[in-house]
């Protein structure tokens, strides 16, 4: 899967999310095409035609070019007639038939990725709580690009030859922080991906180590993971959102699987059998 797709993949469950959540009659959004510096509306959901579809918006133009070039949400109550924004493309949204629309900037690392709407087939205001729900998930776009994009550059960093002591211990800090954050991950999809990708980072470090037929519980090997970067049980537990004695418990587990009398042993053991980076 390409970022590009996965980028779309993303934007696409977010659309279903919030018209779920909301009520509205239409979502829809798309991501920045880099080679030409605008954005493409690729997805959408509740409409009724396939005015927008492919709809080429450049920075600056319209509700969502506005949104782009100022990297911030923007409203208008009634497209055709709003003086907020430029009228580039009023045939397709008439032709789509919305009125009242949002739109919501999709910022991964301080730049605009893509725009995600919300819209009203009414010239009335949205309300606080729905356009809060179309900044969550813009956020929940955001969220989901960096964790990938994350895993992917892990990923590449561990099967460069050569690479120094720091760089794998910068590569571990990583993993265990993304290993802490899938459990807080909604999609289960991406959630599913990230602890692949975490499986694979952990492989492709530990490939020429020597390894057993230990099998570890997810938890556990979430719970190895924080150890491994030095947290106590109490920051172990803040991070996978468990309580001390849960962290232990799993903690003993897994030193009983592996044969460790000690946290530091159970961590050795667990990247010699290629479950840690």
């Amino acid at each position: 899967m390409t970022a590009d797709t996965a980028g779309a993949a993303e934007m696409r469950g977010a659309l279903i999310r919030l018209r779920h959540t909301t009520g509205l009659p239409m979502a829809f959004g798309g991501l920045l095409e880099t080679e030409h510096r605008h954005l493409r509306i690729s997805e959408l959901n509740g409409h009724r035609t396939n005015a927008l579809q492919a709809l080429a918006v450049s920075s600056g133009n319209g509700l969502g070019g506005k949104a782009v070039a100022l990297a911030r949400p923007c409203a208008v109550t009634d497209y055709s007639v709003s003086r907020q924004i430029s009228h580039e493309y009023d045939a397709a949204v008439a032709a789509e038939g919305i009125r009242s629309v949002v739109a919501v900037p999709v910022v991964v690392r301080r730049r605009v990725r893509g725009v995600l709407y919300g819209a009203l087939r009414t010239a009335q205001p949205l309300g606080d709580r729905t356009l809060t729900a179309v900044v969550d998930a813009a956020r929940d776009v955001e969220q989901a690009l960096v964790v990938r994009e994350e895993a992917r550059s892990l990923l590449a960093a561990a099967r460069e030859p050569g690479a120094s002591g720091a760089a794998w211990e910068e590569i571990r800090e990583a993993h265990g922080a993304l290993r802490a954050l899938a459990p807080r991950i909604a999609d289960p999809q991406l959630r599913t991906e990230l602890l692949e990708a975490c499986g694979r980072l952990a492989g492709a470090v530990s490939a020429e180590r020597s390894s057993c037929d230990v099998e570890l519980t997810p938890r556990e090997v979430d719970v190895l993971a924080c150890v491994a970067l030095g947290a106590t049980n109490a920051v172990t537990g803040e991070r996978l959102g468990l309580r001390p004695e849960t962290v232990k418990g799993y903690l003993r587990s897994a030193m009983r699987k592996l044969g460790a009398h000690t946290r530091l042993e159970a961590v050795v053991a667990a990247r010699r059998a290629g479950l840690l980076p």
